[in-house]
């Protein structure tokens, strides 16, 4: 058993808003030092849950311990430990990038000298010192969010809730993000994510949950959510239709293109799935031309767990 505690533990996490159950008793664990993707369509609960986390509002019931910290009973050292940047950007537009970053500093009572030198780095590392001199509202939407974020890192939490940092960014700036949060986490800060991009859970999390209607219905790295809902197979590319007839009658639950001349045969994406393909195609002599696995990608878990279509209104 791993000795190491977790970055963020949390059993029975319950909370109502009148008789609305949004959180209905969610256990989570993340591991230190790793990405943590929590996905689910409109209203499941994942912006509460974050909030909850963050210490902006009070659990109904439950527990969470944060970098170590109990949330109920050490909200301040939880508040120390974390950073958050929300949906909506926390930069103010009336003073310029750098002195966005020094008021941060000032509210960390960081000294004067300190506080300089930390604003400095973070600059240079968000490649916002060119711009550091101009006014937070004629930034890019880009150098907004990477600004927002560098805001967050002038605390140095090990611990940083990303809700959607992501939103309304092109793609180029996108990546850049995911890039930024990948050295973050190289460097040994835990990451909570919550994004409306599967694509981007994919790229990132180490883990995934899956919250709907309050509560978890999966949890798991992305291979393993692909490999829980139908629709994996390896498809086989055969030259003529006597090899193709030959795997159709081996794998009778295949499904056949006889105008592409391939099969699929269903499986879970697994070595053992392939290998026991492979084994029967050996034994009985047939050599296809080609081969290819398939699994199913986090859209269709999405759709398969919830119901929900995994369009850009995905999750609040």
């Amino acid at each position: 058993m791993d000795s190491v505690a977790p970055a963020i533990a949390v059993t029975g996490l319950r909370k109502s808003f009148g008789d609305h159950v949004v959180l209905d008793g969610i256990d989570l664990e993340v591991t230190a030092g790793s990405t943590f993707a929590l996905l689910g369509p409109n209203g499941a609960g994942k912006t509460t849950a974050v909030r909850i986390l963050s210490t902006l509002i009070r659990p109904d019931g439950g527990t969470a311990r944060i970098a170590g910290h109990d949330l109920a009973a050490e909200p301040d050292a939880v508040r120390a430990a974390i950073g958050v940047t929300g949906q909506f950007s926390a930069v103010d537009d009336l003073l310029t990038g750098e002195e966005n970053l020094l008021l941060m500093a000032d509210l960390h009572h960081l000294g004067r000298a300190e506080g300089r030198r930390r604003v400095a780095g973070l600059l240079g590392r968000f490649d916002l010192d060119g711009a550091s001199g101009r006014l937070a509202s004629a930034y890019s939407g880009g150098m907004r969010r990477r600004l927002d974020l560098a805001m967050t890192l002038v605390g140095d939490p090990r611990v940083i809730f990303l809700d959607e940092p992501t939103t309304g960014l092109d793609p180029r700036s996108r990546r850049t993000m995911w890039q930024i949060i990948r050295e973050l986490v190289a460097g040994g800060v835990t990451i909570f994510l919550t994004t409306q991009y599967l694509e981007e859970a994919d790229e990132l999390a180490d883990r995934i949950a899956v919250l709907d209607h309050g509560v978890i219905v999966a949890a798991g790295t992305a291979k393993e959510l692909k490999r829980s809902v139908p629709g994996g197979h390896v498809r086989l590319q055969f030259r003529d239709a006597a090899d193709l007839d030959a795997a159709a009658r081996l794998f009778g639950e295949g499904r056949r293109d006889d105008e592409t001349g391939a099969l699929q045969v269903p499986g879970d994406g697994g070595v053992r799935a392939l290998r026991a393909v492979l084994d029967r195609l050996e034994e009985a002599g047939i050599d296809p031309e080609e081969l290819s696995v398939h699994t199913p990608d986090l859209d269709d878990v999405f759709f398969a767990l919830t119901g929900h279509t995994t369009s850009k209104e995905t999750a609040r």
